[in-house]
């Protein structure tokens, strides 16, 4: 575990980063006061960005979960109209023009 100050950790972030992605916790002081903390990514949270304001959004109710999760891939959707169907109305709404 280190700790850095908030000005050394301004001027050499990238280094701070580093060493708490390889796993070692790195306490953030401002004036000898710890105010921040970081560290690796707990298994549970996911890597990727998107995911991770989804599960925010969760904690915060801002969305719900499902009641039932669901296994494998969502359904497709059944198609609105048939390719010949969407050429055959924009041909006619080119026409009125």
């Amino acid at each position: 575990m280190r700790s850095v100050g908030i000005k050394v950790l301004n001027s050499r972030l990238s280094e701070y980063v580093r060493l708490a992605a390889s796993g070692e916790i790195v306490l953030v002081t401002d004036r000898d006061r710890v105010v921040a903390e970081l560290g690796p990514l707990r298994e549970t949270r996911s890597p990727i960005l998107a995911d991770a304001f989804l599960a925010e959004a969760v904690r915060s109710g801002v969305l719900s979960p499902p009641i039932l999760a669901a296994s494998g891939r969502p359904p497709r959707p059944a198609p609105v109209a048939s390719l010949q169907e969407l050429l055959a109305e924009l041909g006619e709404h080119r026409s009125e023009r």
